[in-house]
């Protein structure tokens, strides 16, 4: 059966959603939901970057694109300086019987023992009130710090620790708001940043420690535990979203750890460069200019080293493209789930079914 899908936004990651939601065999693109009026009226397919029209003008016009009832929205629009007012839009989705993927706000991958109760309970009575699911999820929070690395530790007779890291140069990233206002890269080293300032990183990366403690049937100590160090440019730093002025910040180091009697456990970290010449201390991907690396310790000791890039080489393109594609062929499965608040650790596997290039198809 084919599922009527709408995308709702065309950004960095929408327009990639609009390309595979019309390559899956199983979704039909039948609306697309802008905020910039500009793109009113235009083709989603030209908003996408196809040589094509796909019939499906743009609107911002919320109800008529309700109205269609698809069975599933995917959700790709800017979450992070917007969480609350974003929770409430997707609670709305639900609540009127649309199912959700989504690619934030990011503490709803796994926002048990993150978020109030009362508050994850608001979601899922709205889920349930009208048959609906909602899936958060994406890369990164996401398939290479949720499914990758519990997959992972199904090879695993003693589990010591598990490390799961993007190490990434950000130069070409271009989320000018996240880069300067949430990171606070060009910012006087002494800034705070929404980022470091305490509790938000836990707020951010604590639904990742804790899914993976949950998968693996541990109870952490409280709360999180959060480290970081910043680096100082050495001379101006060009980057597609902004300038960095010599001596203001362009590299950060950060951990969310969870922690059982005191030792480290489960550990998100992040190692984020604006130029790839920085911190030659810090690790490096073992190809390319970006990666995910996971890393368990017991017996026996692991580690994989998931890299990406599209095309024309760029990794953080792919980063875009993984993101929405992890939504996008999670369709058909948060469909067919129970109505309510479906985390990775609720779902059967999921594959790029029908993607195969030439291949027929059953």
């Amino acid at each position: 059966m084919t599922l009527r899908v709408v995308e709702w936004s065309t950004g960095t990651v929408g327009r990639h959603a609009i390309t595979g939601i019309d390559a899956h065999p199983d979704l039909e693109l039948v609306g697309v939901w802008v905020s910039d009026p500009a793109k009113v009226g235009k083709d989603a397919g030209r908003l996408a970057g196809l040589d094509r029209d796909l019939g499906v003008p743009a609107t911002n016009d919320r109800d008529a694109l309700l109205a269609l009832k698809p069975d599933a929205i995917v959700h790709t629009a800017m979450t992070d300086d917007r969480v609350a007012e974003s929770i409430g839009d997707l609670s709305a989705f639900v609540a009127a019987g649309i199912n959700v993927v989504s690619s934030g706000p990011v503490i709803l991958q796994f926002p048990y023992g993150v978020l109030p109760d009362s508050m994850v309970e608001s979601v899922e009575k709205a889920a349930e009130s009208g048959g609906a699911s909602l899936h958060v999820n994406g890369i990164d929070p996401g398939f290479a710090n949720d499914v990758l690395p519990l997959s992972i530790t199904s090879l695993s007779q003693q589990i010591d620790e598990v490390r799961v890291m993007e190490i990434a140069d950000y130069s070409t990233y271009y989320q000018p708001v996240v880069m300067s206002e949430l990171f606070g890269f060009g910012k006087p080293m002494d800034h705070q940043s929404m980022l470091l300032t305490p509790g938000v990183l836990s707020l951010a990366w604590g639904s990742v420690v804790r899914q993976i403690a949950k998968g693996l049937d541990v109870t952490l100590d409280e709360p999180l535990v959060e480290r970081f160090d910043r680096v100082a440019a050495e001379g101006e730093v060009d980057t597609v979203s902004l300038t960095i002025p010599d001596g203001t910040m362009a590299a950060l180091h950060f951990q969310v750890v969870g922690q059982v009697d005191g030792v480290d456990r489960i550990i998100l970290e992040h190692y984020t460069r604006t130029h790839p010449d920085q911190c030659p201390d810090w690790p490096k991907p073992a190809e390319g200019d970006g990666c995910y690396r996971i890393e368990v310790t017991g017996e026996p000791v692991m580690a994989v080293e998931m890299t990406h890039h599209s095309r024309d080489g760029d990794h953080n393109v792919s980063g875009m493209i993984v993101t929405a594609q992890r939504l996008v062929n999670a369709v058909p499965a948060v469909v067919a789930a129970e109505p309510g608040l479906v985390t990775a650790l609720d779902l059967p596997l999921v594959t790029g079914r029908g993607l195969v290039t030439g291949a027929p198809r059953t």
